[in-house]
């Protein structure tokens, strides 16, 4: 995998000594930790993506309401 350099400028040295401080009970660089946590992060959907993968799905229509089911489970039960 072929990667490249990110500089995060302007970080305030609050938020610097808290993540060197995560980094460090993770026993990891600092570099490792925030690169981890930004993996993590795109891992995730914007709300963006998600409104636009719901706009493309094809809209349906269920055979029987929802009260209805969750009733029909309830008298089951």
């Amino acid at each position: 995998m072929s990667t490249v350099m990110i500089q995060v400028r302007n970080v305030p040295q609050r938020i610097h000594r808290t993540l060197k401080a995560r980094a460090s009970l993770a026993r990891k660089s600092l570099s490792d930790y925030v690169r981890e946590e930004l993996v993590a992060m795109a891992a995730i959907p914007s709300e963006a993506e998600i409104r636009a993968q719901l706009d493309a799905a094809e809209p349906f229509a269920m055979k029987a309401s929802a009260a209805r089911i969750v009733r029909a489970e309830r008298d089951a039960a």
